[in-house]
């Protein structure tokens, strides 16, 4: 049995990458591209692959976004994050937005490929450098997201994805359509949100988004096959 992945990343070559790579397998089967967030919904909408190789820094929705969308629109489809940031805010976010793995750029095409057969089977990934740097700030008590991220934590997934989209200047229109929700129910959540954080205005989230390094994910980055 083959598995359908779909490839999700800004960079064409990227994943011509890890098209060459999977193609050299017989247990997994390339059956979508898509170069944005938004585009990797629209097909696991209508495709439902078993599994999705998911960059975070996209355009529009970014990968911690587009896999709670993914999820909730294909929840039989299981995501792996693939991508160059190693920091404990993204590795919690892509754990807390249904990823069944994260997998560093930098790691060998066999790590890779170790890390979809683990979640095709049913199981969870972690790169052995994000959890070797994890388990050490463990130890040393030294998780920064613990204290810089603390009003975040009482912020639901689906808040804080309004979040960073008012804070990157989208309107609730845009968000409603991005989000596919209603545009009352976008305003509901800017509302609440504002509330949990103790701000008043757009500058107030903006500043909580940055601080809390939210606004990284979209950055323009140089992506390496690995």
């Amino acid at each position: 049995m083959a598995y359908d992945i779909l490839l999700v990343d800004d960079h064409k070559m990227m994943r011509d990458g890890l098209r060459a790579i999977l193609e050299r397998t017989a247990e997994f089967r390339v059956v979508g591209e898509a170069g944005s967030g938004t585009e990797a919904v629209q097909f696991c909408r209508k495709s439902h692959p078993d599994l999705v190789v998911m960059d975070i820094g996209l355009p529009g929705l970014n990968g911690i976004e587009a896999t709670m969308e993914v999820l909730r629109h294909s929840p039989q489809t299981r995501v792996v994050i693939l991508t160059i940031y190693d920091d404990e805010n993204s590795v919690v976010s892509a754990i807390r937005s249904g990823a069944r793995a994260f997998v560093l750029k930098r790691a060998s095409s066999a790590d890779l490929i170790d890390a979809l057969r683990i979640v095709a089977r049913g199981g969870s990934y972690l790169s052995s450098q994000v959890s070797d740097s994890l388990l050490t700030r463990i130890r040393n008590g030294d998780l920064s997201t613990a204290t810089s991220q603390a009003p975040l934590n009482t912020l639901s997934p689906r808040e804080l994805q309004v979040l960073r989209l008012v804070a990157e200047g989208k309107t609730s229109k845009d968000i409603a359509v991005l989000l596919d929700l209603g545009l009352q129910t976008v305003r509901g959540y800017r509302k609440m949100l504002m509330k949990k954080l103790g701000v008043n205005n757009v500058a107030g989230v903006t500043q909580t988004a940055l601080a809390a390094g939210l606004m990284h994910w979209n950055k323009p980055h140089a992506n390496s096959v690995g």
